[in-house]
């Protein structure tokens, strides 16, 4: 327990010290080079690309337990271990790793954005290095709820419980949840918008598909995807994949569809890997609570 809290206060100290962007170290791997230090999942690479070719195929032919009302098994503990503080290739920079894409389609590893929008979040990346205005403060650092995908994949593990009616997945980031019907229910009104968004869930073979919408997103301010200013608009249409491929590993896989932001639908994926340490529990997590810079806050608006 004590190394996962060194290891949070490390991830939170780098969120902190993002505008601290150090040249790469010569001989240091480059972005689109695979990391030869990345733990393999479900006998398949660790790196979200080629993980994502070789389990897609190992899913087809597991055969996972079942619940006791008949669904798929996907109770407990989950982790990917990934920083994924830029989505897109980046060399050992913010985060302290060097890591490749999480975007499996295109096949370019890049998101797709609309001409417009490619700007915006250039002019973000431009800013991230001067003294943060609210107009480019990463909404995280103000405690926001991520939504519904960004809230899977920081470093940080999450469990998912189920009922007959129900998915629940817990994530010890911000307590964020997601509440996820399975029972066929439709939709909350357009006109409703909320942090996670509103999702609901069905059951395609062994996956877990989960579809929401009703995502409170301004655009570029409120929700990004990552902490480099990769954004969404309050029009976008998420699909997650939960996909067993052995009992100690899902496929995480997420769609984006935002005609307003992107020029098409682009996919991420990444491995998931079952926490099986005894006594493993999701581990209280404060943001604003005992922080020790509040002047800070303030003065940038917060």
């Amino acid at each position: 327990m004590t190394n996962r809290i060194v290891s949070t206060m490390t991830m939170l100290g780098a969120v902190a010290l993002l505008s601290l962007v150090p040249a790469p170290v010569a001989g240091q791997p480059q972005a689109g080079q695979p990391r030869r230090d990345v733990p393999r999942a479900g006998g398949c690479p660790g790196e979200p690309a080629p993980f994502y070719r070789c389990a897609i195929e190992k899913a087809k032919a597991f055969a996972p337990p079942r619940t006791p009302f008949g669904h798929p098994d996907l109770r407990g503990y989950w982790a990917h271990g990934r920083q994924n503080f830029d989505l897109e290739d980046h060399p050992e920079t913010y985060d302290m790793r060097q890591e490749t894409t999480a975007i499996v389609d295109p096949a370019d590893g890049k998101i797709p954005y609309l001409p417009w929008a490619d700007a915006k979040r250039k002019d973000i990346r431009a800013h991230l290095a001067e003294p943060p205005s609210l107009e480019y403060l990463n909404p995280n650092s103000r405690c926001y709820l991520r939504g519904a995908v960004p809230q899977i994949y920081p470093p940080f593990p999450l469990q998912i419980v189920q009922t007959p009616t129900h998915v629940v997945i817990l994530q010890e980031q911000n307590h964020a949840y997601q509440i996820i019907p399975v029972d066929g229910r439709p939709h909350i009104g357009a006109n409703m918008k909320l942090w996670m968004g509103d999702s609901r869930g069905r059951w395609d073979g062994n996956t877990l598909v989960v579809e929401t919408t009703n995502l409170f997103a301004r655009l570029a301010n409120r929700n990004w995807l990552d902490q480099t200013g990769n954004f969404y608009s309050d029009q976008a249409h998420l699909v997650q994949r939960f996909i067993p491929v052995d009992p100690d590993t899902l496929i995480y896989e997420a769609t984006v569809t935002d005609p307003t932001v992107f020029a098409r639908p682009w996919t991420l994926a990444m491995p998931l890997r079952r926490q099986k340490g005894e006594g493993f529990e999701l581990l209280e997590f404060a943001c604003h609570e005992g922080n020790r810079a509040p002047g800070l806050s303030i003065r940038d608006g917060r």
